[in-house]
């Protein structure tokens, strides 16, 4: 290539306008079909765990406290998720979703994470009882 052809695309590019944005000073809208963080809503699961056997992550875990009572906890892992929508395809009672308004998703610690969804008082109560358990192995 001849530098001639070079300094006129040089001199073209300084006239174009940019083809990235300046994020995050300038944001736009993610997609409308866009797979951002999962959502859970334990009102309308059965139990089934059909979302945990077809996620090909294992990054849904579904606790059950009291199966009768329909009292379960989704321990959900956006490191490990791929936003594939598998689950939510296989879920058969439409409890899972994907929300598009929730993509910016880095963060610099691992906590964030780690999302619980459930009921506050089921969520709590699985805390706490991890917590006593892993109070009593470290005493071990």
């Amino acid at each position: 290539m001849k530098i001639g052809s070079l300094i006129g695309d040089i001199l073209k590019s300084f006239f174009k306008k940019p083809a990235t944005i300046l994020y995050p000073v300038e944001r736009i809208h993610a997609p409308e079909r866009y797979r951002g963080q999962l959502f859970w809503e334990p009102e309308k699961c059965s139990g089934c765990q059909l979302c945990v056997k077809d996620c090909p992550s294992n990054a849904i875990e579904l606790i059950v406290l009291d199966k009768v009572n329909k009292r379960f906890v989704m321990r959900y892992d956006k490191d490990k998720c791929t936003y594939c929508a598998q689950c939510v395809a296989s879920c058969r009672f439409a409890c899972l979703n994907m929300n598009s308004d929730q993509w910016e998703l880095a963060s610099l610690r691992k906590e964030p994470f780690t999302v619980y969804y459930g009921k506050d008082e089921d969520v709590s109560f699985l805390l706490a009882e991890r917590a006593a358990t892993s109070h009593l192995h470290s005493t071990e």
